[in-house]
Order: C-alpha cells, then structure tokens, then sequence
C-alpha cells in the first residue's frame, strides 16, 4: 500500500467532507500538523467538530480554522491562548466540549482501542459530570465518559520510514499518538522520511498500521506562542 503522497492537499484528496469529525495532534504550537491544517483551510469543508487539546492561538495551528468559520464545535481542554476561541465561544457561535485534559486523552485512546466508554473519578461533583451517568466502585463516584472516533486524524510526527512508522519528538508526544489511533484514517506530517529498516523498532512510538497516507511536511518555522526573555542587565 503506498502511503507517500507529494504534499497535503494530495494526501486529504477525498476524505474531507461538510461536518466531518476531525482529531488533531498537538499540543499548543507543539506538535500541530501544520501544513494539513492549511490544505483544510483551503479546501473550505464547514461544520467541522474537532477533538484537540486546543486550538493553537489566533490565525496560527488550528486557530486558522476557527478564524475561518470552518469549525462548528471544539472538544478540548484548554481555550486561554486564543481570543478567536474565546469570543466565539462566549457569543454563542461556537459550541464547545470541555474536557479535563487527561480525560481527553484517554478518551482519544479508548475510541483508537475500540473501548466505547470507561469510568473516571476526574469531574466528579463538577459541572464536568453533568448529564454523564454516575456508578459506585468501592463506595467511590465514578462519571461514564465516551471514547471518541473520527473520521479523521491529523497528526505531527518527528521522523518516519516510507510505511509509516513514527516516531514522535518530546512533548509532540503527548496527544499525536492517541489522536492517531483514534481515527478511521490517520494522515501524519513529518520531518523527516528515512529508509525502512533505519530505525530502531524499540524507539517507534506509532506502529505504520496506524498511518494510511503519510507527506514530508518540513521545513518548519517554529512558532512561540509566549515570548519571554529577562530584562538586560546593567552593563
């Protein structure tokens, strides 16, 4: 199966639809799939739903997609980096799926491991656990929480061989991977594309079973959503 494609808008060629369930990777600025989200951007599908950490900040990482008005709802965890976010939320244009962080996670792994739904103490007594279905396990409150499929996965990944094998880099780690089993088609972005057999299989961090279409997404400017330097001493 040939999972190399010459650049995003090949690699997305007939899996982008209206209303269509996406998970991103990324966490931040860190890790995001760049340049699938600017073929997305391009290819104007609306109403999309969006399982990710957040929503990077204003018109960078998925914040472009927000700006864009191609986003109908957000599951995340975290919204404070982005004014676009915010303002679409608080005026009622934006429906929004908070999510405790480690929840998020584990729910992206648990729909990836065909798990439908577990049970977690995280938002217990909280508005969190609203509407969710509460159970007693050693006289403790438990919430029900949805594993979560999509249609879609987009992900950034570090370096990888011609079928897919990935490894990801530092904190790229942390929600790429579950995102990526989570979806029916995961397509990754990467750094860089070594040989088969290059690698280490102990350092693989996402087995290519998991990658059906696969682009060479560098070279990357790396973007800082905080800049903060100490002031200059005195000479």
């Amino acid at each position: 199966m040939k999972k190399l494609y010459p650049n995003a808008e090949a690699a997305l060629e007939g899996l982008l639809f209206d209303g269509m369930t996406l998970c991103a990777g990324g966490f931040g600025l860190c890790g995001i799939p760049e340049r699938l989200i600017d073929a997305i951007q391009a290819a104007g599908v609306k109403d999309l739903t969006i399982a990710s950490n957040n929503a990077g900040i204003d018109n960078e990482g998925l914040g472009k997609l927000l700006r864009s008005r191609q986003v109908k709802k957000m599951i995340s965890s975290y919204v404070g980096e982005n004014k676009e976010f915010e303002r679409q939320y608080l005026s009622g244009e934006l429906e929004v799926e908070f999510c405790p962080q480690g929840t998020l996670a584990e729910r992206c792994r648990a729909g990836g491991a065909g798990i439908p739904g577990f049970y977690t103490k995280t938002g217990v007594g909280t508005q969190v656990a609203e509407g969710k279905e509460v159970k007693v396990f050693d006289g403790e409150d438990y919430i029900l929480e949805r594993g979560i499929r999509s249609d879609l996965s987009i992900i950034k990944g570090w370096k990888a061989d011609e079928t897919g094998n990935l490894i990801f880099r530092k904190t790229a780690r942390n929600f790429n991977q579950p995102m990526a089993t989570a979806g029916r088609i995961c397509v990754a972005e990467v750094e860089e594309i070594v040989p088969v057999g290059s690698m280490d299989p102990d350092a693989i961090h996402l087995p290519g079973i998991y990658v059906q279409r696969l682009i060479l997404g560098a070279p990357y400017d790396k973007k800082i959503e905080f800049r903060t330097v100490r002031p200059r001493e005195a000479a």
